[in-house]
């Protein structure tokens, strides 16, 4: 009879010690978690309409990711073809606005990106002056300014992977301050920004 309460003790404290070490295990994995490199999806230009709906009640800011990186001192001309590279099309551009209610080009921009991180977290980027200026816009939901500087750090390294070819673009922009509307293109050689004599006709 002692034997078996021995032994009965020696297993309880075994299943003790066992709860003890999977609570322990359970915090490092959650940290651990945080150091994964999140999933950044780009949204299509279909899906416009769904992602809009979805995230229509998001607190929207760019706290967060505005953690100094080299991608900020890029020209933005430049890192328009980086992200096509990696990406693709953008989500939107001026041609997409056009038309709708509340269009007017002086509050258009050059391109701007959508993306879904880890299936959840809602991210804009775009270009601030079009050809003019350096780095890119970011503005992320409120929620999940936590979670930001990682996804910078993650796009900034998809963009300044080694060995990435620039990929061709062509984009319209219109700036309010020069009253100028402007063809801004990469044609495989030369970054370009042709002022046109009228604007553009989209369809």
């Amino acid at each position: 009879m002692r034997k078996l309460v021995m032994n009965g003790l020696m297993a309880g404290v075994f299943v003790v010690a066992l709860g003890v070490f999977a609570g322990l295990l359970v915090p490092a994995q959650k940290a651990f978690a945080q150091f994964e490199e999140p999933q950044i999806r780009k949204i299509d230009q279909s899906e416009r309409d769904r992602f809009e709906q979805r995230f229509e009640n998001i607190k929207w800011t760019g706290q967060g990711l505005y953690n100094p990186t080299v991608i900020d001192r890029i020209p933005t001309m430049e890192l328009r073809s980086r992200i096509q590279a990696v990406f693709g099309d953008p989500t939107q551009k001026i041609e997409q606005l056009f038309g709708k209610k509340n269009y007017r080009p002086g509050k258009a921009i050059q391109f701007e990106y959508w993306f879904v991180v880890d299936g959840e977290m809602p991210l804009m980027v775009l270009d601030l002056d079009g050809p003019f200026e350096n780095g890119l816009v970011y503005v992320g939901a409120s929620q999940f300014i936590d979670r930001m500087p990682q996804v910078k750090r993650t796009f900034t390294k998809m963009l300044m992977e080694e060995g990435l070819e620039f990929a061709p673009y062509s984009d319209y922009f219109f700036s309010p301050e020069r009253e100028q509307w402007y063809e801004v293109r990469y044609d495989g050689v030369d970054f370009t920004r042709e002022a046109l004599k009228k604007a553009p006709v989209f369809r």
